[in-house]
């Protein structure tokens, strides 16, 4: 993967991130409903399927090679995110979830921020960079063997941002569950 510059190995990824939490908002828009009517934004779930299915579709298209104006559009809506997650962390908003994966019980951290923050500059270079190949046009350039390791690669980095946003605060909350719960704990 030589002849690719990083941010042509994170854009797939990346894209295909945006494309599973939008569809995983689409089936169930409550948590980032909840989580926006705690921002003052007044959402209903059919609004947030909405933008859901929107976000889904502009990470397909980056991975099907739509070019400049979807890795701008989908910067802008990693931008948005980070923006938000960053808002509810310094505000303090009371939020469970911020729904960005359509599951409960994934408050927003620093970590989770700081992944979409980073991502919209990663994308936004891409788009202001040659215009990005599909990830299959990727893959094939690349010879067979290395385009394989390129899809495995930007299918791994993608599960491992999402464990990073939304299992890694499951853990930690619970890590500090059992250190107030177990002997020698706070409650013990």
């Amino acid at each position: 993967m030589s002849g690719l510059p990083v941010w042509d190995a994170a854009v797939p990824a990346l894209a295909l991130l945006a494309a599973a939490a939008g569809a995983a908002k689409v089936a169930r828009p409550a948590d980032t409903a909840r989580a926006l009517r705690a921002a003052g934004l007044p959402v209903g779930a059919s609004l947030v399927r909405a933008g859901a299915g929107a976000e889904a579709t502009v990470g397909v298209a980056v991975l099907a090679g739509a070019g400049r104006p979807a890795l701008a559009l989908l910067a802008a809506s990693y931008l948005g995110f980070g923006v938000f997650v960053s808002m509810a962390l310094i505000r303090r908003w009371p939020l469970a979830s911020c729904g960005c994966f359509g599951e409960p019980d994934t408050p927003p951290t620093a970590l989770h921020a700081a992944v979409c923050l980073v991502g919209a500059g990663v994308l936004a270079v891409a788009a202001a960079s040659a215009p990005a190949a599909g990830v299959a046009d990727a893959a094939a350039a690349e010879g067979a063997g290395r385009g394989a390791v390129f899809l495995v690669s930007s299918v791994a980095a993608a599960y491992v941002l999402y464990l990073v946003m939304a299992s890694a605060p499951r853990l930690v909350a619970a890590r500090a569950a059992l250190r107030h719960t177990a002997p020698g704990g706070v409650d013990g």
